[in-house]
C-alpha cells in the first residue's frame, strides 16, 4: 500500500487495516518513497515469571508502597 503524508493523517484507519493484513505501507512525500511502515512479527508469548525483569527487586526490603513512593517523588 502507498500512503502520502496527508493519508497518514486522514486515512489512519485504512493504514492500520493494511498493517493488520500484514501489508507494508510505503510513505510517500512528493511522490517519492521516504519510508516504509512494516507490520510487526508476532513473537512467542512467554510467561511473566520467565521474563528477565520479573523478580528484579526480589531482595528489596522495602514494601511496594515505599518503593512506589520513592519512584514517584520529585528530585529534590
Amino acid at each position: 500500500m502507498d500512503a502520502s503524508i496527508i493519508d497518514l493523517r486522514y486515512k489512519t484507519t485504512q493504514i492500520l487495516e493494511a498493517l493488520k493484513k500484514r501489508e507494508k505501507v510505503n510513505v510517500l512525500y512528493h511522490g517519492k518513497i521516504r519510508g516504509v511502515i512494516v507490520p510487526i512479527t508476532p513473537t512467542e508469548e512467554c510467561k511473566v515469571e520467565e521474563h528477565d525483569f520479573f523478580g528484579m527487586l526480589k531482595k528489596e526490603k522495602k514494601s511496594v508502597k515505599e518503593v512506589m513512593h520513592q519512584l514517584r517523588k520529585g528530585r529534590f
